[in-house]
């Protein structure tokens, strides 16, 4: 292994995110975890309302902790959510490139939609205000963001490859550079090996098989267009990578290690993600 990179990983815990562009807050656990993202969510959409500006998010479905007691707030505290965007990051598609029915366990834009609904009619966004990326009409999203001003806020999870959304890094022999993943746009992809494996551990008990192969995901481009990127890590896996995203090498390799070239990006991980990774056999 490249030395620089073993020493990468070995970052102590004391020392991880020091020195980075990134911006890291270290949580207790997933609980307090799920309450920063909601806070984070809440405290921009309270400030856009009192200059009177609509709120533009891009959201993932992963994780996914924080969308019940968000829910929970903004019914509790009547914070008005009519005037907030939101382009949902990704989708599974099946084998005919079609969406995986709404009312599927994986389907991320029924999820999605049920959140939505679990918010008082009164305060809820009108159902076209939830952007969803549609095979067909990728270029979409990037003209309804420019229209709508800007991404305020991207939020999301880091795959174990370092993948953001579904972009996922360059297979084996596939030859990008960096300057052009960074412009990729909404578009249609298949799933690499390793996320299908990971996302078969954590969604479907270990059967990869479950897992489609295809995806339809937002893009480098306007992810890295926001004007505040928040990502969060939960998963005992994440050890290894968020020390690369932090403090190795910027490239195509690892997606969000492009967040280091971002002037407000922040990453938030509860105390075991911050373990050194080096573990032991089980």
């Amino acid at each position: 292994m490249d030395q620089k990179l073993l020493a990468v990983l070995n970052t102590p815990e004391d020392e991880l995110g020091k020195g980075s562009p990134i911006a890291l807050e270290v949580v207790q656990d997933d609980e307090m975890m799920c309450q920063a993202i909601a806070e984070e969510i809440l405290a921009l959409v309270r400030e856009n309302n009192a200059a009177g500006r609509h709120t533009v998010f891009i959201w993932p479905v992963g994780p996914v902790g924080q969308y019940a007691p968000l829910a929970r707030r903004i019914n509790a505290e009547r914070i008005d959510f009519k005037n907030v965007h939101v382009f949902q990051m990704d989708e599974y598609l099946d084998d005919d490139l079609d969406p995986i029915p709404e009312d599927h366990p994986l389907s991320f834009t029924g999820f999605l939609k049920r959140f939505f609904q679990s918010i008082d009619p009164e305060l809820r966004p009108a159902p076209e205000q939830h952007h969803i990326p549609t095979r067909g009409r990728e270029a979409e999203n990037w003209t309804e963001i420019q229209r709508l001003g800007g991404v305020d806020m991207a939020v999301g999870g880091i795959g174990i490859n370092g993948h953001i959304a579904f972009n996922e890094p360059p297979e084996p022999g596939e030859s990008i550079s960096d300057a052009a993943f960074k412009a990729l746009g909404t578009r249609v992809l298949r799933i690499s090996r390793e996320t299908r494996t990971i996302n078969g551990f954590t969604g479907a008990r270990g059967a990869i098989d479950l897992i489609p192969q295809y995806c339809i995901t937002i893009g480098m481009k306007e992810i890295l267009s926001a004007k505040k990127i928040r990502f969060y890590c939960n998963r005992e896996w994440q050890c290894g990578i968020v020390r690369k995203i932090l403090h190795g090498e910027v490239s195509c390799h690892v997606p969000a290690s492009f967040f280091q070239q971002h002037p407000d990006a922040k990453l938030t991980v509860t105390r075991q993600v911050a373990r050194v990774p080096m573990g032991a056999l089980r």
